[in-house]
């Protein structure tokens, strides 16, 4: 808050700077806050009245991975597993206070929890979807849209980037036809619409009061919402009493991923694309800084081949940098080295032309787009690869780099895209990065999730392996019986790992 001379009261005021993108507001103006539906709460059908979870997920076409998630998370949106959420002491046990401390901390803790007397709008923990990037984190929340519409409740969906809203809305609409969607965004001329499904970026939720039956959070771990508490308490007061919300993240923050290790937090966790191919995993190479190539006008030989080798192969080039001021000088260096039939383009935040620049990558007028941050998740493109320069960054943290990678390999007929992390020297990011991939790709082939056979299918099966392990490298499927050890009853009652596990995830 900031106090100043106000000609409106005469006295010193304050005013809130948080808000300032959508106009002042001082401490002596009113501020009006609308009743929602009238002060008549909606009542809701009950999921009995739904036909069976399995039954409803054959509409979306899910891999067996997505079905898992989308059946478990629908069981706890519905109230099917509000007991395995709580301990045997009820409301007060342990594992609910951890919950309501994890949801506070994230903002995501909205209205003061109820009193026992009103045990039906008590507040409830929040889900963490947990999904590599391209796993298809849309088709499985529109599952729980779905739910929700067809008990006739509203939902919300809020992301940090216009971009994101953007791409969701024409998606959403086809696939809730009958219902009415709003898209609200920086540029959007209708801020008032009431729709059934609201897409919007943080900053509009700010708007909204106890309006939604269901919030999601999408991409929760990303600028501007990671770590800005005004924006979590905005997104936090969307739900009304008693409602639910959702988290999705592909690199969710670590306090987030210690309490779902502990069962403290009720999650799924997709380790697999949609298509069903591991993830792509990172090469790196040992390269001079960005700026060091500029000043010298040459491209070390290791990265030239690289990038003409993905381009003969057809595919688009993601190639990131950490700083705004080299994305114009390193697009004009790697056009000097790219044939004639493959123009070189750049983007970042501060480029007016940015919406139309990403449009014509799409529609491949451009085949290699130097960018920033700013395009490391929420966009597609079926045939990429991704090139990160001076991967060792201190911008670039191991969340990013795993954004970034998952640019490449997200379409089915082109799933082993080639991602580089190009550095001087290694960094804890970037092992970390190349660790939680590996990670995910030995969970996804120990629950049998992995369809197709990579490279190295044809070495012998080892001791403790299965035939589903051969197409993994060695670390990769040492790992895996790692996590099959882990998985073993035994282990898990040694260790208490089910306390507080939500069925099914």
């Amino acid at each position: 808050m900031r106090r100043t001379p106000c000609a409106a009261c005469g006295r010193v005021c304050a005013y809130c700077e948080a808000c300032l993108l959508l106009g002042r507001s001082r401490e002596c103006s009113l501020l009006i806050s609308g009743i929602p539906d009238g002060g008549n709460p909606v009542r809701m059908r009950p999921a009995d009245e739904l036909p069976p979870i399995p039954e409803r997920l054959k509409r979306w076409g899910l891999s067996p991975a997505q079905q898992a998630a989308a059946a478990a998370a629908l069981r706890w949106l519905e109230g099917a597993d509000d007991d395995a959420q709580r301990s045997d002491s009820g409301r007060s046990g342990p594992l609910d206070r951890a919950a309501r401390r994890i949801a506070a901390r994230f903002g995501i803790a909205g209205h003061a929890a109820a009193p026992p007397s009103r045990a039906p709008d008590r507040e409830h923990p929040p889900f963490l979807l947990w999904a590599v990037t391209g796993a298809g984190k849309t088709e499985m929340m529109s599952t729980l849209i779905d739910s929700v519409l067809a008990r006739g409740g509203k939902a919300m969906v809020a992301t940090p980037r216009r971009d994101v809203v953007l791409e969701l809305e024409p998606r959403v609409r086809k696939a809730f036809p009958a219902h009415t969607v709003a898209a609200l965004h920086g540029a959007s001329r209708d801020k008032w619409t009431k729709a059934d499904i609201t897409l919007a970026t943080t900053h509009q939720t700010i708007r909204f009061a106890g309006g939604f039956e269901l919030v999601v959070i999408d991409e929760l771990d990303a600028f501007p919402y990671h770590n800005n508490p005004m924006l979590q308490y905005a997104a936090a007061k969307c739900a009304k009493p008693g409602g639910r919300r959702v988290l999705l993240s592909a690199t969710p923050p670590a306090e987030l991923k210690r309490a779902a290790a502990r069962g403290r937090l009720p999650h799924a966790r997709i380790p697999v694309r949609f298509h069903g191919h591991p993830l792509p995993v990172p090469v790196e190479l040992r390269i001079p800084p960005v700026r060091d190539m500029i000043r010298r006008g040459t491209i070390p030989d290791p990265l030239k081949r690289a990038i003409l080798s993905s381009l003969a192969r057809g595919a688009q080039l993601f190639v990131f940098v950490p700083r705004i001021s080299d994305t114009g000088p390193a697009a004009e260096l790697i056009g000097r080295i790219c044939p004639p039939d493959a123009p070189v383009g750049h983007t970042s935040s501060r480029d007016e032309e940015r919406t139309e620049t990403v449009m014509r990558f799409r529609n491949r007028e451009l085949r290699v787009l130097v960018t920033t941050t700013i395009l490391e998740r929420g966009v597609t493109i079926p045939r990429s690869d991704v090139f990160v320069l001076d991967a060792d960054a201190p911008l670039f943290d191991a969340a990013s780099l795993e954004q970034m990678a998952g640019r490449a390999g997200r379409s089915k007929d082109d799933p082993n895209g080639r991602v580089y992390f190009c550095a001087p020297h290694s960094t804890r990011s970037q092992r970390e990065a190349v660790r939680q991939i590996r990670e995910m790709n030995a969970l996804a082939a120990a629950r049998g999730y992995i369809r197709q056979e990579a490279p190295g299918a044809d070495r012998p099966v080892r001791h403790g392996e299965t035939g589903a392990d051969r197409h993994l490298p060695q670390e990769t499927s040492d790992a895996v019986r790692q996590l099959r050890r882990e998985a073993s009853p035994a282990h898990r009652r040694r260790t208490g790992a089910d306390a507080g596990r939500v069925p099914g995830c």
